[in-house]
C-alpha cells in the first residue's frame, strides 16, 4: 500500500469520476486508475463499482476511506512538523574546541552566531582531540574544531584556515632579531611545551623531528600563555601558532622558514549526520 494510491483513492470518492480524480492529482487517468487496481487486488476487495461513466463507493470503500483519509491527514501533520522544525531558528548548536584555539578563534564565531540566531541556545565544551571526537560519535556535540593531522573515516571535515607557526624566544634571546628562523637554528636550546594530550603538542614534535632536533623539554603546561611566560623569563623557547601569538607576553615572535611549519584548523562532524537549520548555519558560517 502507497501514500499516492490513498490519495488516489480519496479524490476518486470525493469527486465521484476517475478523470477529474486525475486532473487533481494531476497525474494521467489511466495511470491512476492502475494505481487504485493495485490497491484493490492489495486489499482483496473492490472499493469502487464502475457503474458506466459513473463511479460509487462500495461497502468496502466506505468502510475503507476514512481510514484512508486519516493516514493522509497524518502523514501531512508529520510533514509540516519536519517543515516547521526545519526552519525553525530557536535550535541549539554544541561546539566542541580543543584548548589551543578556543580562545582565539570561537568568539568570532559566536559572536556573527548570536546576531543571525539571537534565539537560538549554543553550547561550547573545551577538551583535548581524542575526547571531542568520542563526543562527536556519541552525539553529545554536533561540530568539533580540532586541527590535523585527523585520520577517522567516519569525520567529514570542513578547512577553516592554515596558519604559520612562530618560534617564541626571550627578547634578549642572540637570535631576537633574526626575520625568520629554521628550527635548526634552535638546536641545543631548552624548550618548554604543551604537555601530553595536546594536539598543538604533537605538531610541534613532528616539526622538530623533520628539522632533526629533539628538544630538550624543561617545562610543560596546558597554556600557552604559562609557556609564553616561561619564555619571557628565560627558562626556553617555544613554538606557537599565528592565532596564538601574544605581542604583551614579553616575548619575541619569529615565523619560522621551515616550509611544512603550518597548522591546519579545520571543523569535523560526524559523517553522514543530519543538521537542523541552525546547525547548518553554524557550520557554514565559520567557513567564510
Amino acid at each position: 500500500m502507497e501514500f499516492h494510491q490513498l490519495r488516489y483513492v480519496c479524490a476518486v470518492a470525493e469527486t465521484g469520476s476517475f478523470s477529474r480524480a486525475a486532473e487533481r492529482c494531476q497525474i494521467a487517468q489511466p495511470s491512476l486508475s492502475q494505481q487504485v487496481l493495485k490497491l484493490e487486488e492489495n486489499l482483496g476487495a473492490k472499493l469502487f463499482d464502475r457503474l458506466g461513466r459513473s463511479v460509487r463507493l462500495t461497502e468496502a470503500g466506505r468502510a475503507f476511506i476514512p481510514h484512508a483519509r486519516s493516514i493522509l491527514e497524518q502523514m501531512e501533520t508529520a510533514r509540516s512538523s519536519v517543515a516547521q522544525k526545519n526552519a525553525d531558528v530557536r535550535g541549539s548548536v554544541s561546539l566542541g574546541v580543543i584548548p589551543t584555539i578556543s580562545p582565539y578563534l570561537v568568539p568570532r564565531y559566536t559572536t556573527s552566531f548570536a546576531k543571525r540566531f539571537p534565539d537560538a541556545k549554543l553550547r561550547i565544551v573545551e577538551d583535548v582531540t581524542p575526547v571531542l571526537i568520542e563526543s562527536l560519535r556519541e552525539l553529545s556535540i554536533d561540530i568539533a574544531i580540532l586541527a590535523l593531522p585527523l585520520r577517522h573515516k567516519d569525520l567529514e571535515l570542513f578547512p577553516l584556515r592554515t596558519e604559520p607557526l612562530f618560534a617564541v624566544l626571550p627578547k634578549e634571546h642572540r637570535l631576537a632579531g633574526a626575520a625568520s628562523l629554521s628550527l635548526r637554528d634552535l638546536r641545543g636550546e631548552p624548550f618548554v611545551m604543551l604537555r601530553d594530550g595536546h594536539c598543538f603538542r604533537d605538531l610541534s614534535l613532528a616539526t622538530c623531528a623533520r628539522a632533526r632536533i629533539t628538544p630538550n623539554i624543561a617545562f610543560e603546561s596546558g597554556q600557552f600563555s604559562s609557556l609564553f611566560g616561561m619564555v619571557a623569563a628565560g627558562v626556553g623557547i617555544s613554538l606557537a601558532p599565528e592565532m596564538a601569538v601574544d605581542r604583551n607576553a614579553g616575548c619575541r615572535y619569529i615565523r619560522l622558514s621551515d616550509v611544512r611549519a603550518t597548522r591546519t584548523v579545520v571543523a569535523a562532524v560526524l559523517r553522514g549526520r543530519s543538521f537542523n537549520r541552525v546547525q547548518r548555519a553554524f557550520l557554514s558560517g565559520m567557513q567564510k
